[in-house]
């Protein structure tokens, strides 16, 4: 349905701009009428932009906004209030304008949890879940002060883990950047000197090196092609059901990676179903978006089957201890909290154990990969330049 922006004075006089979408201009025109507005300028159709080149809304930038909403909400200032004032205070053109329409979907009589729900790839489940339940029970102020920590403790997470893998990754693929350089660029230089020689009279280390420049050299442009090709394929696979089952079972229990990732999981459940559940969300939706939030199929199988199992009257811990997914010392806490009736701040104190255990985890992986990366390194590159000299080396001692 075609997008068409406006610029229209309210009954007070106050003048708005936004987006509104309508199958005509003349539809449009109607339907801003119908809302009381004086139209003051021509509605221009959207042009359809490729969502590629479009700027993303950040989580970070999500957070502000909640921690923002709800200062102006706690200080009494009124829904539709607030979203003008958000509408200015916002930097990034693409989150101006989801705000800009959810101000003018509540003005239309929507809810706020519902004019959010519309922007599911900014506003995630969670995030309306919460918002529903905060309007519901009259406390939006406090809601959003939560989901604005929840949000920050998240974004601390994943930046942990981006820390720990990044480092190794680029230095490993910088060292094989520099391979691929020595091997297709320096090392034919020195191939006349080693043809005097013949292949009989070279090292083996040599020889292999000479062959494998050749192959370089001869099928560059189809190796280039063929990683480009492998790399869309391995991520096509883990984008399917049997492929995402795969990475996140093997991922769980890879050495090193594996604890890092199963920790991360850990917190990320307990901190997400405690939010919800603090929050007065009832438990079985409460599992329900935890499990669709848990970013790891088997986390999300173990949720739902711990959802199933307590529509039968059972216990949270109970299948979560038969999952064999979750530490001993995490069913402890939440039996623990179920028993006591304080479920959110065992959940609550768990995330923040595990959110401790994350970085000492990531201090521990990061002091392990610098020195097998540094070693690969200097064993690789020392390995090609070695091969380079011996024959050069084996040439000065036959002419001295």
């Amino acid at each position: 349905m075609p997008k068409y922006t406006y610029k229209v004075k309210t009954r007070d006089g106050k003048t708005l701009t936004g987006e509104i979408d309508s199958s005509s201009k003349d539809m449009a025109i109607a339907k801003l009428k119908e809302k009381g507005y004086f139209i003051v300028g021509p509605l221009k159709e959207k042009s359809k932009e490729m969502t590629f080149f479009k700027k993303k809304v950040k989580t970070s930038e999500v957070s502000i906004f909640a921690r923002q909403f709800a200062t102006m909400i706690g200080s009494g200032v009124n829904l539709v209030r607030c979203l003008n004032i958000m509408e200015d205070q916002v930097e990034n053109p693409a989150f101006r304008e989801i705000v800009i329409q959810v101000r003018n979907d509540v003005e239309s009589g929507s809810t706020f949890s519902s004019a959010l729900g519309r922007h599911p790839l900014v506003f995630s489940v969670l995030f309306c879940d919460l918002v529903r339940a905060g309007e519901a029970g009259g406390i939006l102020d406090q809601i959003l002060e939560r989901l604005a920590n929840y949000l920050e403790s998240s974004e601390q997470l994943k930046a942990k883990v981006k820390g720990a893998l990044t480092y190794p990754a680029v230095v490993f693929s910088v060292a094989i950047l520099v391979v691929i350089f020595l091997i297709t660029f320096v090392l034919p230089n020195f191939q006349q000197i080693f043809e005097g020689m013949g292949d009989a009279t070279l090292p083996l280390p040599t020889r292999i090196l000479l062959g494998l420049s050749s192959f370089f050299q001869k099928y560059f442009i189809i190796i280039i092609i063929g990683i480009g090709f492998g790399i869309w394929g391995v991520k096509k696979f883990f984008d399917t059901k049997q492929g995402r089952r795969l990475l996140d079972t093997y991922s769980l229990v890879l050495p090193g990676i594996g604890n890092l990732l199963r920790k991360v999981a850990v917190s990320k459940f307990t901190r997400t179903l405690g939010t919800l559940i603090s929050a007065g969300v009832p438990i079985l939706q409460a599992l329900e978006v935890t499990a669709n939030t848990a970013g790891n199929v088997i986390i999300t199988e173990a949720v739902l089957k711990t959802r199933v199992s307590i529509k039968e009257g059972e216990s949270i811990s109970e299948p979560l201890k038969q999952s064999a997914v979750f530490p001993p010392m995490v069913i402890q806490m939440i039996a623990v909290g179920e028993e006591t009736g304080e479920l959110d701040v065992m959940l609550s104190k768990v995330a923040d154990f595990y959110d401790q255990e994350v970085d000492t985890a990531v201090k521990g992986l990061t002091s392990i990969i610098e020195p097998i990366v540094i070693v690969f390194m200097g064993v690789v590159i020392g390995g090609i330049v070695l091969a380079i000299f011996m024959p050069m080396l084996e040439m000065i001692n036959q002419a001295g």
